[in-house]
């Protein structure tokens, strides 16, 4: 069995057609692929450089959330000293204010109850006048009556 011209030609025409692929097509191709594994390599990169830099704002973000959470609870606890400063100083003015007013209050009170008593002198100095004029049966002129009663509101 001997190779025929058909055979041989049509290995030749493949010879020719693999030569022309090799020489012309295969370049083409190969650098398409070299640019696509460019692209894909560097597509990989980004997307590494990308997560990288989201971990990275993860980070800030949470570090970020842990400043405003501690100026938070800083600014609550200032607020907090701030108010029971204005409450034990309301306390501590009501205080003040409270015992004023009982000295106030004591202060009137002594008042009126030295005011009643003295009326309660002259009411009893001019009933106990009465009481004598009624007894001696004559009525004593002005100025005997005002030393009566200031001897007796010397006694009472």
């Amino acid at each position: 069995m001997l190779p025929n011209g058909t055979l041989i030609g049509e290995m030749i025409a493949f010879a020719i057609l693999i030569w022309f692929c090799v020489q012309f097509i295969w370049p083409h191709i190969n650098k398409a692929i070299e640019e696509r594994q460019i692209k894909i390599a560097d597509g990989l990169s980004a997307a590494e450089r990308a997560h990288a830099e989201l971990k990275d704002a993860d980070t800030k973000v949470a570090d970020e959330i842990r400043k405003a959470r501690q100026q938070a609870s800083e600014i609550i606890d200032k607020a907090q000293q701030q108010a029971n400063g204005i409450l034990d100083k309301a306390r501590a003015d009501a205080i003040v204010e409270i015992n004023r007013l009982k000295a106030v209050a004591q202060d009137d009170i002594a008042a009126m109850a030295q005011q009643a008593r003295e009326q309660l002198r002259e009411r009893v100095g001019a009933l106990a006048v009465q009481g004598a004029s009624k007894i001696v049966q004559r009525e004593v002129d002005a100025s005997t009556h005002k030393a009566l009663l200031d001897q007796l509101a010397a006694e009472v």
